[in-house]
């Protein structure tokens, strides 16, 4: 069974909207998929349709933007949370209001050096989805300044450049804590991706396992080797969920679907320990 528990839509920075997502699944050779827009839940319904139609199992999933009070950057991934939990929806609200804020700031100094406005990445963005990163990247790439989003990463608008602009982020054990109240499935994304920057060590490990994370994604294309032989030791010791997922965004990345996968078993776990939403069309996992 081919199952990748990673996927974005435009409904976030993805380039396709969720039911073309989970059409590209389904030409994959997936069986499920899992849509895990940043901080945000409004393709569910969408792909959720598509899935019953096409006869592809669909996770509906969120992957939350996080900060430790060190300033390290941390994903998590939430698998069939209730997504009208008041809790998580006030914090991922104040996430998504820091996000428009932070990219309009970023445009304005982008804008002093390059030939982009904010109506050109308003452009490069679905109607309703929150502006970041990516659509600044997509603008840059329009303009002729970089070619490929990777390259507006890693030249322009990378953490260490002039035109990087922090936001509010809540802090991973209290988005633990969240997910586990709205009936969700914490899971820690790509842990150990040092080459997007500084990694948590094992105390903010420990906290988060502590609150109630029930997994981690190992097999990523971000995590190094050596990392996620540290990870499936983690793993092994804590009794902890194990994904792999592709961490797809349509045309916006390299990631490809299926490129990871996660195992039946690991998938037969979340289902059971998930309380907030039900998975859609999923095949029989006995």
């Amino acid at each position: 069974m081919r199952i990748d528990l990673h996927a974005h839509s435009h409904v976030s920075d993805g380039t396709e909207p969720p039911a073309a997502l989970v059409a590209s699944a389904k030409t994959a050779g997936l069986d499920i998929v899992a849509l895990t827009d940043h901080d945000q839940t409004a393709g569910w319904a969408d792909a959720a349709r598509t899935a019953l139609e096409l006869g592809i199992g669909l996770v509906p999933g969120m992957e939350i933007s996080c900060k430790t009070a060190a300033g390290i950057s941390v994903h998590l991934l939430s698998y069939l949370h209730d997504p009208t939990h008041a809790g998580l929806l006030d914090e991922i609200g104040k996430a998504r209001d820091a996000r428009i804020t932070r990219a309009r700031r970023m445009v304005e100094l982008l804008a002093e050096d390059y030939p982009v406005d904010w109506d050109m990445v308003a452009h490069h963005s679905a109607p309703g989805a929150t502006i970041g990163r990516p659509h600044i990247a997509d603008a840059l790439v329009t303009a002729g300044v970089v070619r490929t989003r990777t390259e507006a990463f890693a030249q322009v608008l990378t953490a260490r450049s002039r035109y990087y602009v922090g936001h509010y982020a809540m802090d991973p054990v209290t988005a633990v804590k969240l997910v586990r109240e709205a009936g969700g499935v914490p899971v820690f994304a790509h842990p150990v991706a040092s080459a997007r920057g500084r990694v948590v060590g094992e105390e903010t490990f420990d906290e988060m396992i502590a609150a109630g994370l029930l997994g981690i994604e190992i097999e990523h294309r971000d995590n190094p080797e050596e990392g996620r032989q540290y990870l499936r030791e983690l793993a092994r010791k804590h009794d902890l969920i194990v994904t792999g997922s592709s961490d797809y965004h349509g045309a916006g990345k390299p990631n490809r679907l299926g490129e990871n996968l996660t195992s039946k078993e690991m998938m037969e776990r979340i289902v059971a320990a998930g309380t907030g939403t039900a998975p859609v069309g999923l095949p029989d996992l006995s």
